[in-house]
């Protein structure tokens, strides 16, 4: 139980978004209450939505894969600055993260978005101002690459997907999802980045 009195928030948001995720698997109502549609939000309808599309998933392999990427870095995150400022982090980018898709597809009655990954890219690109030379696996890849290398590339691919429109996933939201987590993390932490570029600089020298 040491992980919930050290870091509260981060078991909070775990715990409920599990367990709200299951409910709706279960209860289409509660998925239809909580998901986001742009159209009704840009109309001032359930606006609560920016928050509550994150603690739902489309389905198991959404929610796990969300859930152990957020478990692979949230907790240390909160360790490393607060529970408050992990709290302003990660609520701040959650509806940071959607607004552009709101202003988007403010007139598209069908399209609707659902799931904490923007949030979680906030987490996980805040983390990389901290530790960027930690390493992420990434399948099929059989190698850890750093966290630095893989921030720009995760980008990138954020920009080309949204572009080609391809599948159900709002890549909008991951990328400014990632860029909330930076700016905000600068904000809330003075010093970041000039811990971050020395640690580069140890490493190159």
């Amino acid at each position: 139980m040491d992980f919930i009195n050290n870091t509260p928030v981060a078991s909070f948001i775990l715990i409920f978004t599990v367990i709200t995720s299951i409910y709706a698997f279960n209860d289409h109502s509660v998925m239809a209450k909580f998901i986001l549609s742009p159209y009704n939000v840009a109309r001032r309808h359930k606006i609560y939505t920016l928050i509550t599309s994150g603690f739902i998933h489309a389905d198991w392999m959404h929610l796990i894969f969300n859930m152990l990427t957020f478990f692979s870095f949230g907790f240390a995150l909160e360790s490393i600055i607060g529970s408050v400022n992990f709290g302003i982090l990660y609520f701040v980018s959650l509806v940071a993260s959607d607004l552009p898709t709101v202003f988007k597809h403010k007139n598209d009655t069908w399209y609707h978005s659902l799931g904490a990954s923007g949030a979680i890219s906030a987490v996980l690109f805040s983390s990389i101002l901290f530790t960027p030379f930690s390493t992420i696996y990434i399948m099929p890849i059989p190698i850890g690459i750093w966290t630095l290398v893989f921030g720009p590339l995760y980008l990138a691919y954020c920009v080309y997907a949204a572009k080609q429109g391809r599948d159900n996933i709002n890549h909008d939201a991951h990328f400014f999802g990632a860029l909330s987590g930076v700016i905000l993390t600068i904000v809330l932490v003075p010093g970041v980045i000039p811990n971050f570029l020395h640690q580069i600089a140890a490493k190159i020298g």
